[in-house]
């Protein structure tokens, strides 16, 4: 199922559907292209697994909210809905410059995250448990053998920047409970819990979640730095002045912008990136792009041809 499917389409409702409505397609759906009534064919399990997945966001308010608003993006672990709005707001609205050359909002769709193929499985992707570990070897016929505990598992944990600045609990589907993130946790360090990995004769191992810190759309990551290009009008790298700036947590920075800037120029602010391992946060590199005006109009070929005499 690629990013741009249509779930309204999947069912056959239209977007303004009511619950029952997507509750009486679904349920047509589900009867005819049922596994039990199609043995031995691989297309209609495949559709039936489509009209599920369409089916568990439609149904849920939440996710067909964020469904509605951002697109299979907005289903994803760790998409920050109000850092997304407002970087929409910042980069829809930029000083009135709509029209040629525009601004890209980034990617496939907010953030770029790809298919939608994994998007609705559990948390961690699968079953949490698997084949027992080995019984290892006792202490011959004289003595028992010894119980050993479970393997340790690790599993994936997308949690958003702000999160990971602020800390807070996140809900666990399929392992039970909630689990406290450290504020200021890095991408790729681990959270363990105690008993949650595979059963054992000797007990349960440990559950380590691997911390993966999902960057806001609109930026890119470069070790612990993120950068987001800002588009800035002519008169702004002449003359300099103030440009607000969506920060990735989701708030606004006023960027003073220096006279005589030039494309591609960086500009930082500090400690505002991703979490650093030894403490901190990295940085926030906001590389300036000029974006000339287009078109024809006779006055605007003249300023340009005065423009050209101070190169």
């Amino acid at each position: 199922m690629s990013n741009d499917t249509d779930l309204y389409g999947i069912l056959g409702v239209a977007k303004g559907a009511d619950t029952d409505e997507i509750k009486k397609a679904y349920r047509k759906l589900a009867r005819k292209y049922h596994p039990d009534r199609n043995p031995d064919d691989p297309a209609a399990e495949a559709r039936f697994k489509e009209i599920s997945a369409a089916h568990a966001v439609l149904s849920d308010a939440r996710k067909r909210t964020l469904y509605d608003e951002f697109g299979p993006d907005g289903l994803r672990e760790g998409f920050d809905p109000d850092a997304a709005r407002n970087y929409q707001r910042w980069a829809g609205g930029f000083g009135g410059m709509g029209g040629g050359g525009g601004f890209n909002v980034g990617g496939s769709g907010l953030g770029g995250f790809g298919d939608l193929d994994d998007l609705l499985g559990s948390l961690f992707g699968g079953n949490l448990g698997g084949n027992l570990g080995g019984m290892g070897g006792g202490f011959g016929r004289r003595g028992p053998q010894v119980q050993r505990k479970g393997r340790d598992v690790e599993r994936r944990l997308t949690i958003p920047l702000r999160q990971a600045v602020d800390g807070g609990e996140v809900h666990l589907p399929g392992v039970g409970g909630n689990v406290k993130v450290p504020a200021g946790i890095a991408d790729g360090q681990k959270i363990r819990l105690q008993g949650k990995g595979q059963a054992g004769p000797g007990g349960a191992g440990d559950l380590y979640l691997v911390v993966n810190v999902a960057i806001p759309p609109g930026y890119r990551a470069e070790g612990d730095d993120l950068t987001i290009d800002v588009p800035i009008t002519v008169a702004q790298a002449v003359k300099g002045g103030p440009v607000d700036v969506p920060t990735p947590e989701g708030t606004t920075l006023t960027l003073k912008i220096p006279a005589g800037s030039q494309s591609g120029q960086r500009l930082r602010a500090r400690n505002k990136g991703l979490p650093r391992r030894g403490g901190g946060r990295g940085h926030l590199f906001m590389q300036l792009q000029v974006r000339v005006p287009t078109g024809d109009d006779p006055a605007l070929i003249e300023l340009v041809e005065a423009l050209d005499e101070h190169y």
